[in-house]
């Protein structure tokens, strides 16, 4: 008796102290009837950063309808994706230690009201450079490249879900939504 009276004190001061602390998942928002079906616009749809997309809407029950002809449907463009590494730290002979990746991805979401969203999401990862483990070196980097693609679809839909309640609660042909 004494060791459950124990138990169910812990679990109530642990579920307090993460309550507090505001966390809370992400992915819980309600999706509307409006962003159940939309399509996806860009310059490369067999691209990995697409099939991450595609993916993560799936996982939120979003399906993806490949007319561009329908008007009745939401629009997510993809404009441009930017990929840049710059030198962080170099070793004492002059070669690169230390790189930062950055990936951009710039979007844009066009409702049926014509109400435009635009999007940017960025990713930065560190990565060192050892000059003595040259093949897992590529393997590592292409690792890290998958990570950031799917990281950028996991925000890029969290944002639509984001700008679709902006959507609901105040439709305007052009917006800037803040989801930093």
């Amino acid at each position: 008796m004494h060791t459950h009276i124990l138990r169910l004190w812990l679990k109530t001061v642990a579920v307090l102290m993460i309550a507090s602390c505001g966390f809370h998942l992400h992915d819980n928002a309600q999706i509307s009837r409006q962003m159940n079906m939309l399509i996806i616009d860009a310059p490369d749809i067999y691209s990995p950063l697409i099939f991450a997309i595609r993916e993560q809407l799936r996982l939120h029950n979003i399906s993806v309808v490949n007319d561009a002809r329908r008007k009745d449907l939401p629009l997510l463009r993809i404009i441009n994706t930017d990929q840049s590494q710059n030198t962080i730290s170099i070793f004492q002979n002059g070669k690169t230690a230390e790189y930062q990746i950055i990936l951009t991805v710039q979007a844009q979401v066009l409702f049926p009201s014509h109400t435009l969203h635009p999007l940017s999401i960025s990713v930065i990862r560190f990565f060192l450079d050892n000059p003595i483990n040259a093949l897992a070196k590529d393997s590592e980097r292409e690792i890290i490249r998958q990570e950031m693609t799917n990281q950028i679809a996991q925000q890029l839909v969290r944002k639509l879900l984001k700008v679709q309640v902006v959507e609901q609660k105040n439709p305007r042909k052009i917006t800037t939504v803040n989801t930093k």
